[in-house]
């Protein structure tokens, strides 16, 4: 069996169960990104001028990740929040590429997402959630 149901906030949505399961349901470049931990080329991603309104969700399970009120112009070229929703996201150290950096990830599929940083804005969090438009799915508010 290559999917189970996931039972928590998204228990609609089938979650493989394995790597050949995920490249079923994903692109080559979102399985590049999500599963493999890659990184979009900067600029290059639909949602990094994006100004609608609404909730950018997990592209590969459906999980509410960010409301486009935390979303920011970092100016780095890609997607920045400064604030996941409750919950959402984990996270894990990554020593990769000889940098010491903090990995989000996907709290319900463990997907990777991009990186937490502490240059963010100050009059709000600090932090700066650089994201991977390629991992996101932006649900519009009607």
């Amino acid at each position: 069996m290559d999917f189970i149901v996931n039972n928590s906030t998204v228990s609609d949505k089938l979650m493989p169960t394995s790597d050949a399961g995920w490249k079923k349901k994903l692109t080559s470049e979102q399985y590049a990104v999500l599963r493999e931990k890659g990184t979009e080329a900067p600029f290059s991603g639909k949602y990094v001028h994006e100004k609608k309104s609404g909730t950018y969700n997990c592209m590969a399970c459906g999980n509410p990740l960010f409301s486009s009120d935390a979303k920011f112009d970092s100016g780095t070229g890609w997607p920045s929040f400064d604030q996941a929703l409750p919950g959402a996201v984990k996270y894990e150290r990554d020593g990769a590429h000889g940098i010491e950096r903090t990995e989000v990830l996907c709290a319900e599929c463990d997907s990777h997402l991009g990186h937490v940083f502490d240059d963010g804005p100050s009059e709000t969090t600090g932090k700066r959630y650089c994201m991977n438009s390629v991992c996101l799915d932006l649900k519009e508010k009607n």
